[in-house]
């Protein structure tokens, strides 16, 4: 979408549109922040490209004249199976930061996970609005267990309803455009009395050198036992690409399974999350939900991870290529909680179309038999 001096911006019809309007708002430091991906970036196209290799067996003549998106997820009644994904500091993007977000994910009656790096607190965002809100834990430094302790028993206080361990960050990927940019990262407020979050680097990203002081490499399957004994609420692991983490994970007692790449910016040439989220679900075999987030952009990329066996998806956690792009921050840095209200209505509307032109009245009617992947067109060719 061009938009030329003096000329009003038309108001987005898709999700992607958002994207030049927060292009405009943002300083280059946060937009490139929010939008690069790790190295090459083969990984942040794929999350993308991955989905439009994905196409469509749709049914005709089945009675679509009311269509059900709800769902649920650990028990929590959900309006569509879109959620929205744990994204650091806000603020960067709008002055009212995860607290516009979460009112939006409100009025949607969808899932907020807040992150671990979010620059309101978790006080701020649990007395904002009535959101059903997971929370993200990034657990620090080695033999200081009582911070991640203290964060959680602070989110479960404040009532939240799960914890979501991001497990695939033992170190931080190389973000380039960070570098560069010489990124300066603000303080976390959640941590302020906790650890100091004041760092200083060697010429790159200050996030980078937060990291490098600040999380615990050391964290293992054996952790899970800790977490577990610190917290009554369901555990969700994210980060799982393989088979092999996914049966571990179930094995270790957790909740739940989030196929994540880390929207592409840790380890560039990691499989795109749709590629493998039916080797994940299979290896599951229904004992616990999986969903699934990156390279979520329409309506179309829900059907198609539900029809391959996801639960939900998460949304924003994914940066895309220069065409699209994290949508619900977009939204947020373009028109505030309203721009976030309106990405997750678009994702619903186009994804309730979606399922009426597939002929599924309601998510239990999506099935394997509605997407032919590449795969199966090539054998289908031979």
């Amino acid at each position: 979408m061009l938009i030329f001096p003096g000329q009003m911006a038309a108001e987005p019809v898709n999700v992607s549109e958002f994207q030049e309007l927060a292009r405009l708002a943002l300083p280059k430091m946060y937009y490139d922040f929010y939008s690069g991906g790790a190295e090459d970036q083969h990984t942040l196209r794929e999350n993308v490209e991955a989905f439009r290799r994905i196409t469509f067996r749709p049914r005709i003549l089945i009675d679509v004249s009311r269509v059900d998106l709800s769902t649920s997820i650990l028990g929590y009644n959900i309006s569509a199976p879109i959620i929205v994904a744990p994204t650091s500091l806000h603020q960067l993007a709008h002055p009212q930061g995860e607290v516009a977000t979460a009112k939006a994910a409100a009025t949607c009656n969808t899932i907020m996970v807040l992150s671990f790096s979010s620059s309101c607190t978790i006080e701020e965002v649990a007395t904002s609005c009535n959101a059903v809100r997971f929370y993200q834990l990034y657990v620090l430094i080695y033999k200081r267990r009582d911070i991640a302790a203290t964060l959680v028993q602070r989110a479960e206080k404040n009532g939240f309803k799960a914890i979501v361990l991001t497990a695939d960050n033992p170190r931080l990927g190389r973000r380039e455009a960070d570098i560069k940019n010489k990124m300066i990262s603000p303080q976390r407020k959640n941590l302020d009395g906790l650890i100091s979050t004041k760092v200083t680097s060697d010429g790159g990203s200050n996030l980078d050198a937060f990291v490098k002081e600040t999380m615990d490499p050391s964290l293992s399957w054996k952790d899970i036992e800790w977490l577990r004994s610190i917290t009554k609420l369901p555990i969700l692991i994210k980060g799982v690409l393989t088979c092999e983490d996914a049966i571990k994970a179930v094995q270790v007692g957790l909740d739940g399974i989030i196929v994540s790449n880390h929207g592409a910016r840790q380890l560039d040439y990691s499989p795109a999350t749709i590629s493998v989220l039916e080797e994940v679900v299979h290896a599951v075999e229904g004992r616990v939900p999986v969903l699934m987030d990156g390279g979520i952009r329409r309506g179309t990329d829900v059907f198609k991870a539900l029809a391959l066996g996801a639960q939900a998806v998460l949304v924003n956690s994914t940066q895309l290529t220069l065409q699209v792009g994290r949508p619900v921050i977009y939204g947020l840095a373009a028109k505030g909680e309203y721009g976030v209200r309106r990405v997750l209505e678009m994702l619903k509307d186009e994804f309730e179309l979606t399922m009426a032109l597939s002929g599924c009245s309601s998510i239990k009617d999506i099935t394997r038999r509605h997407v032919r992947t590449e795969h199966e067109r090539l054998l289908s060719m031979m």
